[in-house]
């Protein structure tokens, strides 16, 4: 059995599809199963097993563990974190748990310039020592957090950054959940890290200008400083601090550490990954 934490996530959701399209049946957990389960189509409905659970919640985690030879974990960046994924790789550890797939992030170092990627290294570390095989996939900027843009650009055209010339890689959550679906159903990818980009890397001012084409009028980047990005993103996009502070170490590693793209995705699915054009035409009502 394959188990996915954070089943209603952007990666551990894009998982539970990619499988359940495979017929691959799967456990997934949540705090409102039935809510998730509503979620679903008639046809995948009933391959997912949804079990209530939390990550605050030892009892429950475990519970949902047992049988399990899988497990996905994929969880959003918080405070908590670190400690519940590392109760997490422990649990799952002892319930039997073979293969342990975690959701990583770029620059998962000791001594890393983005906090958030410093704790994924203590996470990492600790699964490599549980005894289950590790696999770490480490995306990239996600193209879906380009949608919280949208509000910006279709009142003012505007979009904020503090890249300056900078490329990003981006990557669509659903190539990260088809990546994760295909280290979770063939052995002989299980194991090893994953660095999992687009296949091209853009800077802020290259998507105005693709948006610009797409919308039929202007958008514009305007390059703050980082201390005046994070006062914009916490006045202005309602961000918590420490948010803010990762959406601004994220975009000064781009200016630090030059980005290109990865083959991973590729070597991994069979296929080239989604291309931000074509993600953005697919959402491009949001911009307007």
């Amino acid at each position: 059995m394959i188990v996915i934490m954070g089943a209603t996530g952007a990666t551990g959701g894009a998982t539970l599809r990619s499988l359940t399209e495979r017929d691959i049946p799967v456990r997934a957990l949540s705090r409102d199963p039935a809510r998730l389960l509503a979620g679903l189509d008639d046809r995948t409905r009933p391959l997912v097993d949804a079990v209530a659970a939390d990550a605050g919640d030892p009892e429950s985690l475990a519970a949902a563990f047992k049988g399990a030879r899988q497990l996905l974990l994929t969880m959003a960046n918080s405070p908590q974190q670190v400690e519940h994924e590392l109760r997490a790789v422990d649990l799952a550890a002892r319930s039997g748990v073979e293969h342990i797939v975690k959701i990583s992030a770029p620059a998962a170092e000791p001594d890393s310039p983005v906090a958030v990627s410093r704790g994924h290294h203590r996470i990492e570390e600790h699964l490599r020592a549980s005894g289950a095989t590790a696999t770490v996939l480490r995306p990239y900027a996600f193209m879906q957090k380009l949608l919280l843009l949208s509000p910006g650009i279709a009142a003012a055209g505007l979009i904020h950054g503090a890249t300056g010339s900078a490329r990003c890689n981006y990557v669509d959550c659903r190539d990260i959940g088809d990546v994760a679906a295909a280290v979770l159903t063939d052995p002989r990818a299980a194991g090893g890290v994953h660095e999992l980009t687009g296949g091209r890397a853009y800077s802020h001012q290259e998507i105005a200008e693709l948006l610009s084409a797409l919308l039929g009028r202007p958008v514009r980047y305007i390059d703050l400083a980082p201390a005046e990005l994070h006062a914009h993103l916490v006045s202005r996009a309602g961000m918590p601090d420490w948010l803010a502070t990762h959406v601004v170490e994220i975009q000064r590693l781009a200016v630090e550490r030059p980005e290109s793209p990865t083959d991973a995705a590729t070597r991994l699915t069979g296929r080239a990954p989604r291309t931000l054009e074509a993600f953005l035409r697919e959402h491009l009502h949001r911009f307007h």
